[in-house]
């Protein structure tokens, strides 16, 4: 009897990770989890899975963990905290490009962002964008899969509403609609890609339902809590401010800033292409802030 394809996937301790892991469990296929240690492993071991334990700046441990798969979920984990994370995103795109094709890897899918198709001021994806050039330079089959913006970033805007009734947005105007999407529908449209066959490379874009402002979420908590849910634009000039004390180092806080005033300005937007393969989710925004509140 032939075997089930198996999958490495990795990011699990994230959200995207962990979607493409259960999506593919539960569909029952044989999923590898590449871990930093076996302690994070053991969780996925306890549902089925096979455990590899890497760091996704050593090409030997890698490259092992990715051989004998069918393909691989991969995720490039950006470290905030540290100055040099531009440098870090380098080295791990590099580390990870290396490893599969050691491995000889069939395919892969890797998490990218929307703007990753801009070559200046995107901050933060700017590592996005060094992610995908090492991998597309290695010549094998892989998707990119530029997503929108996470929901889930609204976490702490939500926190915030609940304690205080109102929340302040770095997204302006308030009224301008950009498209979003769960991370669970990226896990599991991830997963579902790497059931296909493609070849060389190919992107796809990743969007939710619809697409949603400050000004949604304001309502939508307006309905959930049965109360009025005020929302402010934080003025440019007090970003940085804001930011300080949220573990970010300053060249993290300088690549927020300029992708934020990417998004802002539309700079950082969907290539508008009748040829783009654009995939959407399915979870709303209101059933994400129902997700976080519960």
């Amino acid at each position: 009897m032939t075997k089930t394809e198996l999958y490495a996937v990795t990011g699990v301790s994230g959200r995207t990770g962990a979607a493409v892991a259960r999506t593919l469990l539960a569909e029952g296929k044989r999923v590898r989890v590449i871990v930093r240690t076996q302690a994070n492993g053991n969780v996925w071991a306890n549902q089925g899975a096979e455990v590899a334990v890497a760091n996704l700046t050593d090409m030997a441990a890698l490259s092992n963990a990715l051989a004998g798969t069918n393909g691989a979920y991969i995720i490039s984990p950006p470290q905030y905290a540290q100055d040099n994370l531009f440098k870090q995103a380098e080295i791990m795109a590099e580390t990870i490009a290396e490893a599969s094709i050691k491995a000889q890897l069939p395919k892969l899918v890797a998490l990218s962002s929307i703007g990753a198709d801009k070559s200046k001021d995107i901050g933060w994806i700017s590592m996005n964008r060094t992610l995908e050039q090492s991998l597309e330079q290695t010549g094998l089959p892989v998707t990119f899969l530029r997503a929108a913006y996470f929901m889930e970033n609204w976490g702490p805007m939500i926190q915030s509403a609940l304690q205080q009734g109102s929340f302040s947005s770095f997204l302006s105007p308030l009224d301008r609609k950009i498209p979003m999407i769960a991370t669970n529908d990226i896990g599991r449209i991830a997963a579902e890609a790497l059931n296909e066959h493609w070849d060389k490379t190919r992107v796809i874009e990743l969007e939710g339902p619809t697409s949603y402002s400050p000004n949604d979420l304001a309502s939508s908590l307006t309905e959930s809590l049965g109360k009025a849910v005020d929302v402010k634009a934080i003025p440019e000039a007090d970003w940085a401010t804001a930011l300080l004390g949220s573990g970010m180092s300053e060249a993290a806080i300088n690549g927020f800033i300029e992708m934020t005033e990417a998004l802002n300005s539309g700079h950082i937007d969907f290539v508008d292409s009748a040829k783009t393969d654009r995939r959407k989710g399915r979870i709303t925004l209101a059933n994400r802030v129902a997700t976080i509140m519960a």
